[in-house]
């Protein structure tokens, strides 16, 4: 897959192109059922296919004070759209001015012209341009004036719940990571580097690992199964998000015990990556650190039964 930054970076062989366009925050089974559909469609018209998304997200700088905590950073969405097989995606940069695009222009200048676009695949409750005044039925109107057809794909639901950004980010902030696994169509991850900790890992528990400072979307503060990838290694593992309240002066961090741990070289900018499977209970605060001690080892037990069950 190819990763273009601007309109004009696109080759000037790509004629013809089926797009899609949305932020993609998550690139969850919604995201992935339009897009195979969008390298389906594509193939068949031997044209390119081409995801359309922005950084930042539009509402950091629309409203910066009510803007999502990010599900996926860039990277990590690019990494995963190119999984879905679309030959390309279109990191277009969303600032005040682009935000003042009209539907119309949007649809003239960069959907037909800049994209020559043949088809637009957007799910039911897409908006676009200056105000989010675009929505599925004008851009079908635009699409009979510039040459495009459009495909609008109806909310997807799984046991009766919407599969959505939204609805993903609130079953993270509750904690609910299983229930989020199964709308994403994969685990929630965050990628980080490790931090320096306190120390109290290697002293009470087993190997741990302490993120630094991660400002995007956590889950619910509690101690979850987790897998760690190390510097492409990955460890089962179990993550503690939170306070760490059993010893003075409490700090949020993000720590991570790998069970199945052997000797690792860390430094600042190795990466690190923790997928959260289950949540094993909430943060509490022991009378002291042989009580955690102890509760760690309860955690450990439950967390290796898990690993052993999805093996079988």
């Amino acid at each position: 897959m190819r990763v273009f930054h601007h309109l004009n970076e696109l080759p000037g062989e790509w004629h013809e192109t089926v797009v899609t366009i949305g932020n993609f925050d998550g690139v969850h089974r919604a995201h992935q059922l339009v897009l195979s559909k969008v390298g389906k469609r594509a193939r068949e018209l031997k044209a390119k296919s081409v995801a359309v998304t922005f950084d930042p997200h539009p509402l950091r700088v629309l409203r910066p004070e009510g803007a999502p905590l990010l599900i996926t950073l860039l990277p990590q969405k690019i990494a995963a759209l190119s999984m879905t097989g679309i030959d390309a995606v279109l990191i277009l940069p969303f600032d005040e001015q682009f935000a003042s695009t009209s539907p119309r222009d949007f649809a003239h200048k960069i959907v037909a012209e800049g994209l020559g676009a043949k088809e637009v695949h957007e799910g039911a409750g897409f908006h676009f341009g200056h105000r989010a005044a675009g929505n599925c039925d004008k851009l079908k109107q635009f699409g009979t004036e510039f040459g495009f057809n459009v495909v609008v794909y109806p909310e997807m639901r799984l046991r009766r719940e919407s599969v959505s950004s939204s609805r993903i980010r609130q079953l993270l902030l509750d904690g609910r990571v299983s229930r989020a696994r199964h709308l994403l169509g994969r685990a929630f991850s965050i990628t980080g580097t490790p931090a320096k900790g306190r120390g109290y890992g290697s002293r009470y528990t087993v190997p741990t690992i302490n993120l630094a400072p991660y400002s995007e979307l956590i889950p619910k503060n509690g101690v979850y199964v987790t897998c760690t990838r190390v510097a492409g290694e990955t460890f089962e593992s179990v993550t503690n998000v939170g306070n760490r309240p059993t010893f003075e002066g409490e700090s949020f961090a993000i720590e991570t015990h790998l069970l199945n741990f052997r000797p690792i070289s860390l430094d600042e900018s190795t990466e690190i990556e923790v997928s959260f499977l289950k949540r094993l209970r909430a943060e509490t605060k022991w009378p002291d650190a042989e009580a955690l001690k102890e509760q760690i080892g309860k955690d450990v037990k439950r967390a290796k039964r898990f690993f052993a069950l999805t093996k079988k």
